[in-house]
């Protein structure tokens, strides 16, 4: 029953319950005195008021929406947060907030924020119940009170968080951030999350320590296993270990996206944005949120679209079967994701490919070998998810972009999912015109009307500022980038000016020899790339 209950309340009131070594390090991030007012707003079970307690706070006030969570603390208010008239100002606020999207809400939360003046000034239906959590509690802090959280990251980008992001740099500053990746903190949750701990200052705003040069302590952990004590010890003081990165990060200022990379990467990224920036700029709607940019995107100079779908590879490989000519004719050469690597694809498959509308005896008749072998799959391929359609179980379930796929043309592949948690790089391999993708690629085919040349869009998607530019702003779930139409349409593109001789001769360079380096394979040739780039992009 317990169970259940805790289950029918994360999915109404978003609760991950913390673990207890998670709590235990994020109550020892506190500078306090003994005495210091504590609020947990949102205490679930009461991890973090135990471990409090156990070391000598007792001045401790608590909030929790869920009376089914009921604990032994009889100080606990069983009443929404969001809501609450509280009056008391505290030292310290700890804890972790409930995440839910808004159109994940319950009627009665979203009743509840449509009343709430807060939420009214600062945000709109295309915010998150996190955010009113994480700025009613800085309201509530006294002056240099700290805000102790554990969170998903994604607030700290997305555009609709903008307000919430605000409030923070004109209210106080950050001390430390801890991010982690893929580590498995909360039960079947995948998305990245930190751990920040946040001063509330007057006189010591984000701007105003930006100025000074006061710094964000970030510490980075990618593996995916379980906290330990000692594990998290070793980020708190930085000591480098496996799978740790350690970085300081300047103070987040106003309008502007957190990203936690070196101020190095952070100025770079800047500067591929306003080189790539349009001249006559026009609203441009990017892939994450409903965002106004202002820069030239791949999107704008290719067509992009997402693989085949067969349902079930396995039924479909050729494999050096015996075959009579109708059976050569139906097959086509297909390149799957682990083929790929950066500029090339190491082996292509050739794929049983039928057209529709054939009788099963027609089908028996005209490809006895591909009849005879489909009958080894033929349950499993019987039991495909069909996309709303009748289909034979000899034939490919979906077979979408096909038409862009049959161009004559070059593409451009590369695997629709990318884990980056042990290289630097994508894998954008160029490809003949007769080679297909399966769901596992997204395909890039240039534009007609597009002047750059192919081989220029495909060194330039290899460039080492696109791989951290996708690293800091593309769709990142732990150490996973996906590769679906809107997110590459919507990587920063730097068009060439074609009345300007210089850029030319730099385009007709980068083409001439990513195309010697397709051909020859010779890696000296690539090094001569990426200064002709850089050269676009203005980086010394």
């Amino acid at each position: 029953m317990e169970i259940a209950v805790k289950q029918r309340s994360k999915n109404k009131f978003g609760q991950y319950f913390t673990p207890e070594v998670v709590a235990d390090f994020m109550v020892g991030l506190a500078e306090i005195s003994a005495n210091s007012k504590i609020l947990e707003p949102s205490c679930g079970e009461g991890i973090f008021l135990e471990i409090l307690q156990k070391k000598g706070y007792n001045n401790l006030t608590a909030y929790e929406i869920d009376q089914d969570l009921a604990t032994e603390f009889k100080f606990v208010r069983y009443e929404s947060f969001v809501s609450a008239n509280i009056n008391d100002k505290f030292d310290l606020i700890i804890g972790n907030p409930p995440y839910i999207r808004w159109k994940n809400l319950e009627e009665e939360l979203k009743q509840e924020l449509s009343l709430n003046p807060t939420w009214n000034k600062y945000f709109n239906s295309l915010c998150d119940y996190l955010y009113i959590f994480i700025l009613k509690s800085i309201e509530l802090l006294n002056e240099n009170g700290q805000l102790i959280f554990i969170c998903p990251e994604y607030w700290m980008s997305t555009t609709h968080s903008i307000t919430l992001r605000n409030y923070m740099v004109q209210h106080g500053y950050f001390k430390e951030i801890y991010h982690f990746n893929e580590t498995p903190i909360f039960d079947k949750v995948t998305v990245s999350i930190v751990i920040f701990k946040f001063v509330k200052s007057k006189q010591k705003t984000g701007e105003s320590c930006a100025e000074r040069g006061q710094s964000i302590k970030v510490a980075k952990f990618y593996a995916n296993k379980k906290l330990t004590s000692e594990t998290l010890k070793n980020l708190q003081h930085q000591i480098p270990f496996k799978d740790s990165e350690y970085l300081q990060v300047s103070q987040f200022k106003t309008n502007e996206r957190w990203i936690l990379q070196s101020d190095e990467i952070r100025k770079e990224l800047q500067i591929l944005e306003t080189v790539c920036q349009k001249q006559n700029p026009t609203s441009l709607i990017s892939f994450f949120e409903e965002e106004k940019i202002d820069f030239h995107t791949i999107g704008e100079v290719c067509d992009i679209g997402n693989g085949l779908v067969s349902g079930l590879d396995k039924a479909f490989q050729v494999n050096g079967h015996e075959l009579n000519s109708a059976e050569k004719l139906a097959t086509i050469n297909v390149v799957k994701a682990k083929d790929l690597i950066p500029f090339f694809a190491e082996n292509i498959t050739k794929y049983i490919f039928i057209k529709d509308g054939l009788e099963e005896n027609e089908f028996q008749k005209t490809y006895p070998n591909y009849y005879s072998h489909f009958q080894k799959y033929k349950t499993d391929l019987e039991k495909r998810y069909q996309y709303n359609r009748i289909i034979n179980y000899w034939e490919w379930v979906f077979l979408r972009n096909f038409n862009l796929f049959s161009k004559p043309d070059k593409r451009i592949f590369v695997p629709c999912k990318e884990r980056i948690s042990n290289k630097n790089y994508f894998r954008f391999a160029l490809v003949e015109g007769d080679v297909f993708p399966t769901q596992d690629v997204t395909a890039i085919f240039k534009k007609s009307e597009t002047k750059e040349s192919i081989e220029y869009i495909l060194a330039y998607l290899n460039q080492p500022i696109i791989f951290d530019w996708l690293k800091c702003n593309g769709i990142v779930k732990g150490n996973i980038v996906e590769f679906s139409e809107k997110p590459i349409a919507s990587i920063p593109f730097r068009k060439i000016d074609w009345n300007n001789e210089d850029e030319v001769l730099i385009h007709n360079s980068i083409t001439h020899i990513t195309q010697q380096f397709l051909t020859n394979k010779d890696k000296k040739l690539f090094s001569k790339i990426n200064p002709l780039f850089n050269q676009l992009f203005k980086i010394k």
